[in-house]
């Protein structure tokens, strides 16, 4: 009878699961990052386009900076200068003629300067300095040029886009350094008056 009872047991421990040591890797959770949900297995997966259905990716995020400064480098092929200048010339000329204040407003702290070293691998590079950066105001290149040249913007999308050496620009928030012994102003609350008060 007894040797019934504990064959039963050893069955019932044998079949059951038992959970995994402290610390061991559960195979199921195959989410990357620490904390996050892992992927529900029932969730449908991701529509298939059909063949010769084009897919349209969301555009780009624009070039919009978050501090009083910044700047954004630009390598070009040495062989592409004279289009990204004319490309930089008509970009100047549609900040200075936006009716757009905000426009006017980014080029007259937009200023750009061609370096006298050689960029990465033998480009030519090209600084923008936003000084002062208009913030949440959108610095793409192609935006602006398309905003004022519209019949034109193929043919100068085409020019600067070709021009570069690299993937892409490189954009940098620039956040000021205090001199040593100065501290960020602090607002002061005005001194009480000490002049009589007129009886009523």
């Amino acid at each position: 009878m007894l040797l019934a009872i504990a064959l039963s047991l050893a069955m019932q421990t044998a079949t059951t699961p038992q959970p995994p040591p402290a610390g061991a890797l559960q195979p199921q959770q195959t989410s990357p990052l620490p904390g996050a949900t892992p992927a529900t297995p029932t969730a449908p997966p991701a529509p298939i386009p059909a063949p010769g259905q084009t897919v349209v990716s969301p555009p780009p995020l624009g070039r919009v900076f978050a501090s009083e400064q910044g700047l954004i480098f630009n390598a070009i092929k040495p062989d592409k200068v004279m289009d990204f200048e004319t490309v930089v010339a008509k970009l100047r000329a549609a900040l200075a003629n936006s009716r757009d204040p905000v426009r006017n407003q980014q080029g007259w702290g937009w200023k750009i300067f061609k370096a006298a070293e050689p960029g990465p691998n033998g480009s030519v590079l090209y600084v923008f300095v936003m000084d002062p950066a208009v913030k949440g105001a959108d610095y793409g290149v192609a935006k602006i040029l398309a905003e004022a040249y519209p019949t034109e913007i193929m043919d100068l999308y085409r020019m600067y886009t070709t021009a570069f050496a690299t993937a892409g620009q490189t954009l940098i928030n620039l956040q000021p350094i205090p001199a040593p012994g100065t501290a960020a102003p602090v607002a002061v609350a005005p001194a009480p008056s000490t002049a009589a008060v007129p009886k009523p």
